[in-house]
């Protein structure tokens, strides 16, 4: 089971890295945050659908078409704890090819968009010394590393929750069976 959970976290963390990459450097205009965060998301489920098919195969090539909720459980978490290290490393990878300035360039986003909404003088003062600890906090690559970490697992767990309700009932979606030869 461990092969399994390393190879299918390696596919997940490389497709969801490498779908960060575009979205943060290869693309020819920004996008804008909003969006980049619902296709951030996006890429990371459709790369932590591996889970699904991980357990699937566990289960209908391994266990003959059964499999209790918890043992699926953490053959998903295992993977999702793969990708979420090879992700974290895909971005901190990202970080020091494209000399990118990540904290600086979201605070300051963020910045703008409150002075966009208006706020009073006091309320931007407050939000910016927050928006400096942040980058203070984000210079830490421990601290980055468990930020970015924190991005995709969560996900993970949602898909493992997923795929061992349903894959331990052996109706759903049972595996074909070859047709008998006469």
């Amino acid at each position: 089971m461990l092969r399994k959970i390393l190879i299918y976290g390696l596919i997940a963390g490389l497709i969801s890295g490498a779908s960060m990459y575009v979205l943060t450097v290869d693309l020819p205009a920004p996008i804008a945050m909003s969006y980049g965060m619902v296709l951030g998301y996006a890429s990371m489920l459709i790369a932590l659908s591996t889970i699904f098919l991980a357990v699937k195969r566990h289960r209908d090539a391994d266990l003959g078409g059964v499999i209790r909720f918890w043992p699926a459980l953490l053959l998903g978490l295992g993977i999702s704890v793969v990708a979420g290290v090879i992700y974290a490393l895909a971005w901190e990878a990202t970080q020091a090819l494209n000399h990118m300035h990540f904290a600086n360039d979201y605070a300051d986003a963020l910045i703008r968009q409150q002075k966009a909404k208006g706020v009073s003088d006091e309320a931007l003062a407050a939000f910016t010394a927050e928006m400096e600890a942040f980058k203070a906090k984000y210079a830490n690559p421990f601290y980055r590393l468990a930020e970015t970490f924190n991005e995709i697992f969560p996900v993970g767990v949602l898909v493992s929750l997923v795929s061992a309700g349903l894959l331990r009932n052996s109706r759903f979606w049972p595996a074909r069976r070859a047709p008998a030869v006469a």
